[in-house]
């Protein structure tokens, strides 16, 4: 059914454009030119208040402009060339990157000018309340995510590293800066620098910008590697080695705490990796959430690189066999991957205390809560890879492993579904492609619960026409503490208990007979669960109109959506200002520009903010029509028919193309 419908639009298209060609005498002809230079919007975001919103407005081929609007509508700057810009965390300042333009850029490289003679970008610091600032030559910067401080560098052979308040009352300056970053959460910024003879000397440095002082973190000369902060700024993890050859045999992990200082955690060779394993420099470095835990990278030490030979000492061989799991085809594809795989390990930052999670025997890892839960996941499907060429499907053999103890636990052997991790972590969840049906296991317990079943669950997708089991609709996400997971079927939204102590219920109620897609729209950022206590906003499509709309709903099961916002268009999933019930939208038609909109989320007081419909005055725009009919084994299909605008159904024409 789906692929048909594919072919009826095509065909449709195809009609459009005879369509076109016939009454092309009366339609004026979009030439090339403006057909590359239409405006899209490309990007659109919203301040943290929701008093602000910009649009990057951008043409297929040419220069794009950021506009920036009041949440009244009103238009209240324009820059171009822009390549991107941000709101700060205060929703005080706009931070704007302007590039050189590309008629200025073409005309010196046709002059022959080297890369070293381009002009550089700009930076634009806009208070929203005042007037704008530029920074010229900038190469590189960074904006704080939750305080108002920016680091940047200029100049080609500058290293030297500015930090700033927005405001520009206090200003910092360090040298010879190779690597920089914030916290995620604070303004903690850490550098590393070459240092100066009088000065400044090399190491790794943490510094809080409001104090200005930087704080020695390590000192030395060397290679700092995969440095990252935990979330609050507190502790900073980084791999080191004084020996640029020493990079994939000799690096070790550190860690630096604010009270405490530095420590090395692991090295290469260390008795708690199998045996010749080093620490990997192409495997991420990353705390948990609550900053227990450190994760980071191991794999086997790679071998020496061979001494230059001439070609003609050193053949180049390579031997296959017929019976290799994978393709020889498929491993030169992936060998630089190969030759870069990590595995991951974890480190008790309290004990020190090391765990190898990883292993060539099973490589794919996911972690509960972010590496704040118990278990891991640990699969793999090497076993099964040569099977798969055949049954287009790969099986797998899935672990748990506790993060505490380091026990494995097999939860499938040989299986087609791919276990997630709920939020918490409590269950290990899929999709059972063969059975149709949604399984958990509860990994306290280790037991197995089937949570749909085909006879009382349309879990799967009723349309798919190829010749394999059918895909799952997904799930809308968990309910906080794990208690219930969220399933969707063709329309509706399911609460399902996975502890299978309760029913089933059907929360949105009315899709399946009012023919609505409903699919839940998670507007809260970052929040990886649903709170049944608060109001839903959805997104629904109606199948029968093919219009969408947005509802809202309490997780209860005693209502059905409330509409905000329906009709014969199309909308785009809204974002929602951090601390503002506001959200940036758009409508579109076929004959209707998707304009940006701003509203609160009742969608009563709506306001639209561009104006890029008018690109549309002056062409003979055409119509798009929704048609049914039956087919000749007695189906009822869907199409579209797209017709000129100046399509007058009346006429008619002659084989030979004349209007009759």
């Amino acid at each position: 059914m789906v692929r048909l419908k594919k072919i009826l639009f095509a065909l449709a298209g195809l009609s459009c454009l005879f369509i076109a060609e016939v009454f092309s005498q009366r339609i004026p002809e979009m030439s090339l030119e403006e057909l590359v230079s239409w405006r899209k919007i490309t990007v659109r975001q919203i301040s943290n208040d929701g008093r602000w919103a910009t649009a990057k407005i951008a043409p297929t081929q040419g220069d794009a402009t950021v506009k920036l609007y009041n949440h009244q509508g009103e238009e209240k700057a324009a820059y171009c060339p822009a390549l991107s810009s941000r709101f700060s965390f205060s929703s005080d300042y706009l931070l704007v990157y302007l590039t050189p333009s590309r008629a200025l850029t073409d005309s010196l490289e046709r002059a022959g000018a080297k890369k070293d003679q381009m002009p550089m970008n700009r930076l634009v610091i806009h208070p929203l309340s005042g007037h704008p600032e530029a920074l010229d030559s900038i190469r590189n910067y960074l904006l704080a995510d939750r305080t108002d401080w920016l680091a940047y560098q200029r100049q080609r052979g500058d290293s030297t590293l500015y930090v700033r308040s927005l405001d520009g009352i206090t200003q910092w300056q360090y040298p010879a800066v190779s690597q920089y970053r914030f916290a995620a959460r604070i303004g903690m910024l850490y550098f590393v620098s070459a240092g100066e003879p009088d000065g400044l000397g090399a190491g790794l440095y943490a510094v809080n910008p409001e104090q200005g002082e930087p704080n020695l973190v390590k000192s030395g000369k060397g290679h700092y590697q995969q440095i990252a902060w935990d979330e609050k700024g507190e502790q900073l993890a980084f791999l080191f080695t004084s020996n640029k050859d020493s990079l994939a045999h000799a690096l070790s992990l550190w860690v630096w705490q604010a009270e405490t200082g530095v420590r090395q955690m692991a090295r290469s060779g260390d008795a708690a990796f199998p045996s010749d394993w080093v620490i990997s420099p192409h495997g991420s470095l990353e705390f948990s959430p609550d900053g227990r835990r450190l994760f980071f990278g191991t794999a086997p030490q790679p071998r020496r690189q061979e001494p230059d030979r001439k070609n003609e000492e050193w053949p180049q061989v390579q031997v296959w066999s017929w019976n290799e799991p994978v393709q020889a085809s498929v491993q030169l594809h992936n060998l630089k991957e190969e030759q870069k795989r990590s595995y991951r390990a974890m480190v008790e930052l309290s004990t020190g205390r090391i765990l190898q999670l990883a292993d060539p025997a099973l490589p794919a890892v996911s972690l509960s809560d972010r590496g704040n839960g118990e278990f891991a996941l640990l699969s793999t499907t090497e076993p099964y890879a040569l099977s798969s060429m055949w049954e287009g499907t790969s099986r797998r053999d899935v672990w748990a492993l506790s993060l505490s103890t380091g026990e494995r636990t097999l939860l499938l052997e040989g299986d087609y579904g791919t276990p997630k991790l709920s939020p918490k972590g409590y269950y290990a969840y899929w999709y059972a492609a063969r059975d149709s049906a949604w399984y958990a296991i509860e990994l306290a317990t280790f037991t197995r619960r089937q949570l749909t079943h085909p006879r009382t669950f349309t879990a799967w997708d009723e349309d798919y026409d190829r010749p394999n089991y059918p895909p799952a609709h997904g799930i809308a996400g968990w309910t906080n503490g794990d208690k219930e997971i969220l399933i969707y079927d063709r329309y509706d939204i399911w609460r399902i208990d996975p502890t299978g102590s309760s029913e089933a219920v059907n929360l949105t109620g009315n899709g399946r007979t009012q023919k609505i897609r409903y699919r839940l729209m998670p507007l809260a950022q970052k929040s990886s669960t649903v709170n049944p206590e608060k109001l839903q906003y959805l997104y629904g499509f109606d199948e029968t109109t093919k219009g969408s709309g947005y509802y809202r709903l309490r997780l209860d099961g005693q209502s059905e959506p409330e509409t905000l916002l329906a009709g014969d268009f199309s909308l785009s999933t809204p974002l929602k200002a951090r601390n503002a019930e506001t959200v940036l939208y758009t409508v579109e038609t076929y004959e209707q520009y998707p304009e940006l909109h701003i509203s609160d989320l009742s969608f009563r007081r709506s306001c639209r903010l561009t104006g890029e419909g008018t690109q549309q005055e002056g062409i003979r725009w055409g119509t798009a029509e929704l048609v049914s009919w039956t087919s000749l084994d007695g189906k009822k299909m869907e199409g579209v028919v797209y017709k000129p605008g100046d399509f007058d159904p009346e006429k008619k024409i002659s084989p030979s193309g004349e209007f009759l």
